[in-house]
């Protein structure tokens, strides 16, 4: 997948989230957690532009796996936050101060995550060219492990 193309598509879903809003948005996600997610962690870590984020729950301790489409470039990794700031992976993996990834079949040590508006000049250009505005993203710095 080209680096244009999933720009484009990181894009059209910044979009329809600001066109949903976000108690909708928060509906596509419950459905996205239960059906459409365990399909795409079947690929997600091998594709160029998504990532599989291993977290552990803050208040469970559990393991999750949460498939994203993610911007990895210069060992950062920057994710659009389309369901909003709240999401319980975002939250895992700012009180953990950590998660693990999987990209391309690699496996890797996020650490110094951060929020940052959708137009910070640490994200990459296609992430700052899909925002909005009123986005974020989670921002990130990547060792190999």
């Amino acid at each position: 997948m080209s680096n244009g193309f999933s720009g484009a598509v990181a894009a059209t879903a910044v979009r329809l989230s600001s066109l949903l809003g976000p108690r909708r948005m928060r509906t596509v996600a419950k459905l996205n957690r239960y059906v459409t997610n365990p399909v795409q962690r079947l690929w997600a870590p091998r594709l160029p532009n998504y990532a599989l984020i291993e977290h552990v729950g803050r208040k469970s301790g559990k393991t999750f796996r949460t498939p994203v489409m993610a911007f990895v470039q210069d060992g950062t990794i920057s994710v659009l936050l389309n369901y909003g700031t709240g999401s319980d992976w975002v939250r895992n993996i700012q009180a953990a101060g950590a998660a693990e990834l999987v990209h391309r079949g690699r496996r890797y040590r996020l650490s110094e995550p951060r929020v940052l508006p959708s137009e910070a000049p640490e994200l990459p250009v296609q992430v700052r060219q899909a925002g909005d505005g009123s986005s974020s993203a989670l921002y990130g710095v990547l060792t190999p492990v």
